[in-house]
């Protein structure tokens, strides 16, 4: 009897992680269906993000699709920065934090990683988990920008 009483904390925990596995598995797959009809699309424990040909949509992740959807067009976006912690980075001083070859790479990795898209008077930050990503994203909307402008 007391070996079953010390297991049961055991048992507890794998039915935890089962439900959060199973919980997880239904964002990615309501995110896929949503992600179909977008070019580009970008998920993440924090935000999801959809690149059409007119414009960009960003969302929270659920298990019942994306929620708290903002859609927003190409033109509305003034320009795009990149945020780490309390501060904008610029696109090269990122690259160098991404790069594991890099030699001015010291110090700790950035707790908040966001993109920064300014609005006009409102300033709009998509949080990322991954910094490469983060990168990735700020370059693909500054490129989608300039070919807006030409």
């Amino acid at each position: 009897m007391e070996r079953g009483l010390l297991w049961l904390p055991l048992l507890f925990l794998f039915i935890g992680l089962a439900w959060a596995g199973w919980n997880e598995f239904q964002k990615v797959e309501s995110y896929r269906a949503w992600a179909e009809d977008f070019r580009s699309s970008k998920y993440d424990l924090y935000a999801v993000m959809g690149l059409g040909e007119d414009s960009l949509v960003v969302g929270k992740p659920s298990r019942k699709g994306p929620v708290d959807l903002k859609r927003l067009s190409l033109e509305q976006i003034q320009s795009v920065a990149l945020r780490l912690d309390d501060g904008l980075v610029s696109l090269a001083e990122a690259e160098i934090l991404v790069d594991p070859k890099s030699p001015g790479k010291e110090g700790r990795p950035p707790k908040a990683i966001a993109i920064e898209l300014d609005l006009g008077g409102d300033k709009l930050q998509i949080p990322f988990t991954q910094l490469d990503l983060a990168v990735d994203w700020t370059r693909r909307l500054k490129q989608e920008l300039i070919q807006g402008d030409a």
